[in-house]
């Protein structure tokens, strides 16, 4: 269930609450006239069940709310109603199966951000899978994995491939490319500074490691489990399941074949440096197919199981 609450001048709240009320799916509508302050005018408020939202928001975004008005969206995590509950048999389809298309746009650009948040936590996670990779270490390469934010500019990716949104394929891949690079050169230096000191040695990095090694070794087995992981997380975000994401980030080595790259180069060792590009460069291609083909399949079958754009109540208008 999803709690709306819309800012609408007073000579268009008529329409808005006629627009909710002949929508399917929606229960709980109240008008606060006059409480809105900036911008002027009444306040809506409304539930819709999360398989009616997007329809329901799209109409509302067609109707120009967004433009003299706002639009506000909550997800409710009881609701103990029997209306809310007939209007959820009213939707079509199940509501863990539905997407909300402006809320995965609005996680995704969020997340698909280049802020120094971002840098900081993508940098420590090369830092901390650099410390694994020269110690060999693999449960500090799983650490590093589950602290890497890098998996939301490539959902931010695939998003706006389906959605065909520019604006957020541009910040996502500023996010990725700037941020790996970023995150890499400041490893690099990390791993000067700590050989300077006598606790990275070049044999730590070229010698043998039966724990690590595979990372700078891409095989299409990586490419595999890079589909799984992107198909996973896609899942994981489009139904609120975001404790999936920590699975997710500790079944990809993109973090640490960064890391890899970073510490290889330190010591001229381009053969590692190369070959852990390719392990990260595969498994963010891997990430982002997968997403692109879940959000495109998920879309194709609920628009199939929909039937419409909107379906009305008994005697009801359908949705401008």
């Amino acid at each position: 269930m999803l709690h709306l609450r819309l800012i609408t001048p007073p000579d268009r709240t008529d329409a808005v609450v006629r627009l909710i009320e002949t929508s399917v799916g929606t229960t709980n509508v109240a008008v606060l006239s006059g409480a809105a302050r900036d911008p002027v005018g009444d306040v809506v408020l409304c539930d819709v069940v999360r398989e009616a939202g997007h329809d329901l928001l799209r109409a509302l975004r067609e109707s120009g709310i967004e433009e003299w008005g706002s639009i506000a969206v909550e997800t409710v995590d009881v609701s103990l109603s029997q209306r809310a509950d007939e209007a959820e048999r009213q939707a079509p389809g199940e509501g863990a199966d539905a997407v909300v298309w402006e809320q995965l746009t609005e996680v995704t650009h969020e997340e698909s951000t280049l802020t120094v948040t971002y840098v900081a936590f993508l940098a420590l996670a090369t830092m901390i899978a650099a410390c694994g990779v020269m110690l060999d270490n693999a449960i500090l390469i799983v650490g590093a994995m589950a602290v890497g934010p890098e998996f939301g500019p490539l959902a931010g990716v695939s998003t706006a491939l389906v959605q065909r949104a520019p604006r957020l394929m541009l910040r996502s891949v500023w996010a990725l490319v700037a941020g790996f690079a970023l995150a890499m050169t400041l490893t690099a230096g990390f791993s000067w500074f700590l050989d300077g000191v006598g606790l990275f040695s070049r044999s730590m990095v070229e010698g043998p490691r039966p724990n690590t090694g595979f990372i700078w070794r891409p095989d299409w087995m990586s490419f595999v489990v890079a589909l799984l992981a992107g198909s996973a997380g896609t899942l994981s975000l489009t139904s609120a399941k975001s404790g999936a994401l920590i699975g997710v980030a500790i079944s990809v080595t993109t973090v640490p074949a960064a890391a890899n790259a970073a510490v290889a180069f330190s010591y001229t060792d381009y053969a590692q440096t190369w070959g852990s590009t390719a392990q990260l460069l595969a498994n963010m291609g891997g990430i982002v197919l997968a997403g692109t083909l879940t959000l495109l399949t998920q879309k194709a079958l609920w628009a199939r199981r929909k039937g419409r754009p909107i379906a009305g109540r008994a005697g009801a208008r359908s949705a401008p």
